[in-house]
């Protein structure tokens, strides 16, 4: 498979420096943090419902995020490449007494007022966020192991947008704290951590131009996944047209 960042006619394999150097590009070019609807949130011009759709949908990757990897994992026979992966359902889900992942986003829901049980229901979501989201989980479930690892190097960007996130929304929002932002804050630690394995193991594995190509290309498939979704927050929240069956302000409020 091509894309964008392919050479035509290029077939034998790229370095691992070179190939790095690619896919790198493709999060220059491709990553979510380039969104006007990040420039809208983070520079404080949302308005109080625009950041509660934003929390509402992505919820619908966040609890998904755990289950995605559980599926990449019941594929995988290799023991070690399982013990590294089970740390990143580990930082979701949590333990029993401290949530994870999950549970923190779910602190960020309540302090924007919303009804935590409303965002965990997945009810609202809209129909686009849902077919994104669901298409990320089908392709780690159903594409090679490579393809699965590759498209989770987003997270070599995420540090990133969640600095500029923790920044914009303390300096914008008064529900901003250290509680309701105590997802982004975990994820500076976790992310690299994450990706640094994810990393070797792709420039490890991808040995032919092929699987180079395949990989590029399931990063750029990560990429429109998580751009579609905000493309959908912006035409339903922003411009006003929000779908059938997705939240509406004042539903789903904390009492």
């Amino acid at each position: 498979m091509k894309d964008a960042f392919s050479e035509p006619g290029q077939d034998q394999a790229q370095s691992r420096e070179d190939f790095e150097a690619r896919l790198r590009a493709i999060g220059a070019a491709r990553y979510h943090d380039r969104h006007p609807f990040h420039e809208r949130l983070h520079g404080g011009h949302c308005t109080p419902d625009e950041v509660r759709a934003w929390v509402i949908n992505r919820w619908m990757y966040q609890s998904r995020i755990p289950m995605k990897d559980a599926a990449f994992m019941s594929r995988v026979e290799d023991p070690d490449l399982r013990r590294h992966w089970r740390k990143r359902i580990e930082d979701h889900d949590g333990g029993i007494a401290e949530g994870g992942g999950i549970r923190r986003w779910l602190a960020l829901a309540q302090a924007v007022g919303l009804d935590p049980d409303y965002v965990a229901s997945g009810v609202g979501i809209m129909p686009a966020t849902r077919f994104a989201v669901d298409a990320y989980v089908r392709f780690v479930r159903d594409m090679p192991l490579l393809d699965a690892v590759a498209a989770s190097l987003t997270e070599l960007f995420a540090p990133k947008i969640h600095a500029q996130r923790i920044e914009g929304l303390l300096a914008h929002y008064d529900f901003a704290d250290d509680s309701s932002l105590s997802y982004f804050r975990k994820r500076l630690t976790e992310a690299p951590e994450d990706v640094k394995f994810g990393l070797d193991y792709v420039l490890t594995h991808a040995d032919t131009r092929e699987k180079q190509d395949a990989a590029a290309a399931a990063l750029v498939f990560k990429t429109d996944v998580l751009w579609a979704q905000l493309d959908a927050l912006w035409h339903g929240y922003v411009e006003g047209n929000i779908p059938p069956g997705a939240w509406r302000p004042g539903e789903g409020m904390a009492k």
